[in-house]
């Protein structure tokens, strides 16, 4: 049955089912209704019977599973993908302050919020503006982001298979250098090199190798993308049938895989880590990581790297947490979940950093290259640089190490494309609840793929940094302006808090209120602002920045179509009564179950009788939207 907002109706037809939850309670709304009475018109609102209601949402096995379910999906790639050439590529320690206060401010209260929405209302990320149906295109929009999200990490997770497949061979193929390549050093050599003074800097056998063996990567698009690597596309038709493989039955079945998927990663990294702290200069190279640069704090470029970073790290306003959320029970203790993801979440990532920095440190040393700026090129490659090259000086057994780490670094993959393809697969199957999931896991996985081509080709890690940035960061980034918007002022932190109190019974602290009612939106939209003043063409042809820049409109733009949609919907409306309807939770918002909904309209009636006894000017009504 699809979820419909009250519209109006004369004073015969209001009943529990056709009033918005804690709305028209007490003589004072009564009069509100009669008065504009005539402006009303009568929708089909019956009451749900046993027939029409719809099924109950399918729910994790165990609590247990839930977070380490989270834990899989916000420590991935995130981490040990990205993080290390985000750092790399803004300075270091330059970058890492910033990170950790964008985390504190930004993603823990976002990380929570989205997790008390998802669980409160048993809804994805669509259907969960049914507290604004006018707000419904950021569902949309997110989802879009997403699925481009989806179609990049699929490509890491081939190139990470055929890395695990390589890792067999009787020596690993990168730790030599190929005699056709160009001022290369051996990635298992351990002492310092003398660099000659003609020398051009000297690049690893593991740069190379990833770059001409792996991607055959081209230095511009000037002559297009060319097309995918065979190998590669292998690798990429078995990393979508594992993810479809593992859906396919519903959330019961990735719940159970998570507890590999979550814990085992952890002892690679451990074991990675020991090994990178003990190489020659690597302390050089963690140095840099952890050092201040403090003329770079000032710069915005920075802070809007650690924003937009803190975004994939926890993988928040994307729609993933909302949908693992809503599949909840709805007790289930979330706040303390999610102060223990984000913490582990802020842990793994400075672990993965220091793996990577300790390496280049090293690197630096055998290199003879005193700038660790300089010793490797930033970007979505450095950790298929700089992690097999550590690989590459064990003197015990190479190939197992290497086989556990990109096993491992497979599972951190599956471990995020789990969640965020079940976000998706979620919000198609909330608005089309007659399809059969399995359909939608098997559409998805196919037209995902075949996106997912453009990657792989030698032009294919250009395209990846150019539709990061426009089709998920800066949409990200925009959409989560008008989501904190919505939660926060729409629907109001004064809200938010009392379904905490109804859903978990405890108290919101002060923090989390400043947090998501001015901290957090204010900085956000801060950001987005300076991002957009100082924008920078990506250096592709203009045809490719075109094309990123109609993603982005793409994906943005689903919020006012949407809005407008739903004003459609609200016939016999003066214009002001219809933003008025469309802005305010539908009838059937609130818990899942009946009677706990039932139980909720009296908790928020009650709560709202006593805001309105007295008149408030805008001043007071701030602070109770806040405050109480």
């Amino acid at each position: 049955m699809e979820n419909r907002s009250y519209v109006g109706g004369d004073e015969t037809t209001w009943n529990a089912d056709t009033l918005p939850v804690g709305g028209l309670a007490g003589s004072h709304h009564h009069q509100h209704q009669s008065h504009h009475a005539q402006n009303y018109t009568t929708i089909d609102l019956k009451t749900p019977t046993a027939d029409d209601k719809p099924p109950l949402r399918e729910k994790w096995g165990r609590n247990i599973e839930f977070l380490l379910s989270c834990v899989a999906l916000s420590v991935g790639f995130g981490n040990v993908w990205r993080f290390p050439y985000t750092a790399f590529k803004n300075g270091g320690g330059a970058f890492v302050i910033p990170y950790l206060i964008v985390l504190f401010i930004i993603g823990r209260p976002i990380y929570y919020l989205e997790m008390v929405l998802g669980q409160f209302s048993n809804r994805g990320c669509v259907k969960v503006y049914d507290l604004a149906p006018a707000m419904r295109g950021i569902g949309v929009g997110q989802t879009v982001a997403i699925f481009t999200v989806i179609t990049y990490y699929t490509s890491v997770l081939a190139v990470t298979l055929r890395y695990l497949i390589a890792s067999f061979s009787p020596e690993l193929p990168w730790s030599k250098c190929d005699p056709a390549w160009d001022n290369c050093v051996d990635s298992s050599r351990l002492g310092s090199l003398t660099v000659d003074a003609n020398w051009t800097q000297p690049r690893t056998s593991a740069d190379l190798y990833f770059r001409k063996t792996v991607m055959h990567s081209a230095d511009s698009l000037d002559d297009g993308l060319g097309f995918p690597d065979w190998r590669l596309t292998l690798c990429l038709i078995v990393s979508w049938i594992c993810i479809v493989a593992i859906l396919i039955k519903g959330i019961k079945s990735s719940g159970k895989v998570s507890y590999f998927l979550a814990i085992f990663p952890y002892i690679i990294i451990a074991v990675l880590l020991v090994r990178s702290l003990t190489l020659e200069g690597a302390w050089n190279g963690i140095k840099y990581f952890f050092e201040p640069q403090w003329d770079k704090l000032l710069t915005i470029e920075v802070w809007y790297e650690a924003v937009t970073q803190c975004f994939f790290s926890l993988t928040i306003c994307f729609g993933g947490l909302i949908v693992y959320s809503s599949f909840n029970d709805f007790s289930n203790n979330i706040y303390r979940h999610a102060l223990i993801i984000t913490s582990l979440d802020t842990v793994t990532s400075l672990v993965a950093g220091c793996v990577v920095f300790g390496v280049i440190g090293h690197l630096a040393h055998v290199t003879g290259q005193p700038d660790i700026s300089k010793v490797v090129q930033s970007g979505p490659a450095l950790t298929f640089i700089t992690y097999p090259d550590t690989i590459a000086k064990f003197d015990f057994l190479p190939q197992f190490f290497s086989v556990l780490f990109f096993f491992m670094l497979f599972l951190l993959g599956i471990g995020t494309l789990i969640g965020i393809v079940t976000s998706v697969i979620t919000a198609i199957h909330d608005q089309r609840p007659d399809i059969a999931r399995w359909k939608i896991v098997i559409s998805v996985g196919v037209a995902g793929f075949c996106i997912g081509l453009i990657y792989i080709t030698p032009g294919g890690l250009i395209i990846l940094e150019l539709l990061d940035y426009y089709g998920a960061t800066l949409v990200t980034i925009t959409l989560a302006v008008f989501e904190l918007l919505t939660f926060a002022w729409i629907y109001g932190v004064n809200r938010v808090c009392k379904d905490i109190e109804f859903m978990l019974g405890i108290k919101t602290g002060l923090f989390w209120r400043i947090c998501w009612g001015i901290v957090t939106p204010i900085t956000v939209l801060f950001i987005l602002l300076v991002s957009l003043v100082q924008y920078k063409p990506q250096d592709v042809p203009l045809g490719y920045n075109a094309l990123g820049w109609c993603l982005y409109a793409f994906a943005v733009l689903q919020l006012p179509c949407w809005a407008a949609y739903a004003m459609l919907q609200k016939q016999g409306l003066v214009w002001w009564e219809r933003c008025k309807a469309v802005l305010r939770p539908m009838a059937d918002w609130g818990p899942e179950d009946p009677t706990k909904r039932s139980e909720y309209g009296t908790f928020i009636d009650e709560y709202k009788r006593q805001s309105s006894q007295r008149a408030e000017t805008l001043v007071e009504k701030v602070r109770r939207r806040l405050f109480k």
